[in-house]
């Protein structure tokens, strides 16, 4: 085991030298990658809209609205989009009644990016702190996306007073992952997470629709955050800091806490297959479980007239 540590400790000097060695091409090369040119301040947010509230590891970006009395439902996003991807349920349940938060991760849309690990300690400080700053203090139902499935999971079982029901739309479901080697060596994994993975991410968000072409606008949207310092940070951390963890203990841990739990799939997902529908279920057993047609990682976009009703209903049962 020790000869295997030294041996990778070896092979990581030696890629940072090749790239080190790289001189001017490997400079223009990041350059031309390098599309983090703003910061990310009050000049920026000025025109924007929603709200932003400053928490203890920065300026988060959240949107709050429906009747002040009525029940709280908190929409959690995924790894890279931002708030927005929650646009047709976040009007369908604030048009039912409801009370609904949203809000940008750190290091995604217009909130902060500190220079920190994005691990599950700080996602679920972002959420506890801002639900105390907005002064929400009773049990409120919480929603999760990709990404925000584990992130609201883990929030329900740390804080279980604070949570009356969750709802997963194709959560990430992950027994955790050793990055790879270039993308643990410091100067290193900078440099190919910029010319390798960031150059990929924008169209990569069309294998989350069936349908990619219906939604524009949405793919437009999506590069203005990357413009703003940090987001890079945010997303290389996430991936060594979050996404390598094994989550599936978390679920486990919802279904034992007898939770009421709602759990939507996109049978053509690509993203989190529709394969992982089964193992989610086995661990929360009790989850009420619908299989979207036609649709893949968003069905609540792709399919608002199918999904919405369903979890309007469910939220109103509780």
């Amino acid at each position: 085991m020790r000869v295997l540590k030294i041996a990778g400790k070896i092979l990581a000097v030696a890629l940072l030298l090749a790239v080190l060695m790289g001189g001017p091409a490997c400079y223009l090369q990041y350059r031309r990658c390098n599309l983090e040119t703003l910061p990310m301040d009050d000049a920026a947010r000025a025109l924007v809209p929603g709200s932003f509230v400053n928490l203890p590891n920065g300026a988060t970006h959240y949107e709050l609205a429906g009747p002040a009395g009525a029940r709280t439902v908190v929409l959690v996003h995924g790894f890279s989009v931002p708030y927005y991807i929650w646009d047709p349920t976040f009007d369908a349940l604030v048009k039912a009644g409801f009370r609904v938060l949203r809000y940008d991760l750190f290091g995604r849309g217009w909130s902060d990016r500190p220079d920190v690990a994005y691990d599950p300690d700080f996602f679920d400080a972002q959420l506890t702190q801002l639900l105390a700053a907005l002064g929400i203090s009773g049990p409120v139902d919480v929603a999760g996306i990709s990404m925000g499935g584990p992130i609201v999971t883990t929030f329900a079982n740390r804080h279980p007073e604070r949570v009356r029901s969750v709802v997963l739309f194709d959560p990430a479901y992950d027994a955790g992952f050793a990055p790879p080697l270039e993308l643990r060596v410091p100067v290193l994994n900078e440099f190919v997470f910029c010319v390798k993975f960031m150059p990929n991410l924008p169209a990569s968000q069309r294998e989350d629709f069936v349908h990619p072409e219906r939604y524009p606008e949405y793919f437009a949207r999506y590069e203005t955050q990357m413009r703003y310092k940090g987001f890079r940070h945010a997303m290389l951390s996430t991936v060594r800091d979050y996404l390598s963890r094994n989550n599936t203990g978390e679920y486990a841990r919802l279904g034992r806490s007898g939770k009421p739990v709602l759990l939507f799939w996109g049978k053509a997902d690509q993203d989190v297959p529709y394969a992982l529908s089964d193992k989610v279920r086995k661990d929360v057993p009790q989850a009420e479980f619908h299989a979207i047609d036609d649709a893949a990682h968003v069905p609540f976009m792709e399919h608002p007239e199918v999904v919405h009703p369903i979890l309007i209903e469910f939220l109103r049962r509780r």
